[in-house]
């Protein structure tokens, strides 16, 4: 098993969204980005778990654990012309961006910020990508023992 960070941002689309959801099961639609479509497209499996961050708000924050359900396909908004994330580049038979469906697996029993992640930049989350200055992916992985040390933070 993997493990994952996917970031949304709580105006577009927030883990109350998701638990909202039918069955508490989404597609992880509109990724832009080549790297963070790779990472989905070539190494996400089902029965991963991701970390479920709220992004670009007022306290940017780990908020729950989701779990992949089905593994990367197609991104249908790619081809809608009256969807945000239409791409007149792509192509059903060669299609440029994917996505993964994720399922809620639980909220945290409270959010664990960003702020508090940076606490332990030099420490127990050296390399941990989401601290790495300058990133901007929506979706990256994250080793296993920054997973064990993050789930203890909760």
């Amino acid at each position: 098993m993997s493990f994952w960070l996917m970031k949304s941002e709580p105006e577009v689309f927030s883990i109350d969204d998701l638990s909202a959801r039918r069955g508490m099961t989404t597609c992880w639609d509109g990724v832009r980005n080549y790297q963070a479509r790779n990472f989905m497209r070539d190494r996400m499996r089902i029965g991963d778990r991701a970390f479920f961050y709220h992004s670009n708000c007022p306290e940017p924050a780990i908020v729950g654990i989701v779990e992949v359900v089905r593994a990367a396909y197609a991104d249908h908004t790619a081809f809608d012309r009256r969807d945000p994330h239409y791409d007149a580049k792509s192509n059903r038979e060669h299609p440029t961006w994917y996505m993964v469906d994720v399922k809620l697996e639980r909220k945290l029993a409270r959010p664990i910020t960003l702020d508090a992640l940076k606490t332990h930049a030099a420490g127990a989350l050296a390399g941990f990508l989401l601290l790495r200055r300058g990133n901007r992916l929506s979706v990256i992985p994250v080793a296993a023992e920054h997973w064990k040390f993050i789930l203890a933070l909760e």
